[in-house]
């Protein structure tokens, strides 16, 4: 694909135009991402993949491989959910194993020529835009009712092109690298090769940050 730009020089008698072209290539990337519980990966705001798992399967945590192209620089827009029954963040809710869940997402992303030119780690930057429960405690109560007691939550609206380049994530915080020990990655995440460089990633908090939204820019 080639990209024409026009650029316009003015003089005394008026302007003349020249028409520069430069190429800009798009390529063909390999990723693999697994998750704890869910995700979907944007590529400059347009979805290039989404867990095949639906986040409501229990114990839905699994790796995905797959393919897609773009142009050089772009921006990936990772969604990451933990499952949760509802807005308490907790699951199994009535049985003997309520509790409250926990995440864990990791990525790498290759060229065609086998060199990797992303992996997750505190580079990215995260945004927790769900949170529950607020209060700990509320994972020990005998009827957890959400937005009541120790069960509060907070959820924060998506911000509209945030998997864009114009939009400005200088306020985000950068993604929280978390150990295998403690996300405790299966089903799936030892098939994978992973970079030495890539790291689970999550907000600070893998029990009650319930959805996070993170990105990164290849150049």
């Amino acid at each position: 694909m080639l990209k024409i730009s026009t650029v316009t020089l003015s003089y005394a008698a008026g302007s003349v135009f020249f028409l520069l072209a430069h190429s800009a290539t798009a390529e063909t990337f390999s990723a693999d991402v697994w998750a704890d519980n869910w995700f979907s990966l944007n590529v400059n705001g347009a979805q290039v993949a989404e867990d095949s798992v639906s986040i409501t399967t229990e114990r839905s945590f699994n790796a995905e491989s797959f393919t897609f192209t773009a142009e050089r620089p772009f921006v990936l827009g990772l969604t990451a959910k933990d499952f949760k029954e509802n807005d308490t963040g907790l699951e199994y809710i009535g049985s003997r194993r309520q509790q409250m869940g926990d995440g864990g997402v990791i990525l790498q992303i290759k060229d065609e020529s086998g060199n990797t030119v992303a992996v997750t780690s505190d580079d990215w930057n995260c945004m927790v835009v769900h949170k529950a429960p607020i209060d700990k405690s509320c994972e020990q109560e005998d009827n957890p009712v959400a937005g009541e007691g120790a069960c509060g939550f907070e959820t924060t609206d998506v911000p509209m092109d945030w998997d864009r380049a114009s939009f400005d994530a200088s306020d985000w915080a950068a993604a929280t690298e978390h150990s295998e020990s403690a996300v405790s990655p299966k089903g799936g995440y030892d098939r994978i090769s992973w970079d030495s460089n890539a790291r689970l990633i999550w907000g600070a908090d893998l029990e009650t940050d319930n959805t996070v939204l993170c990105r990164f820019t290849v150049e």
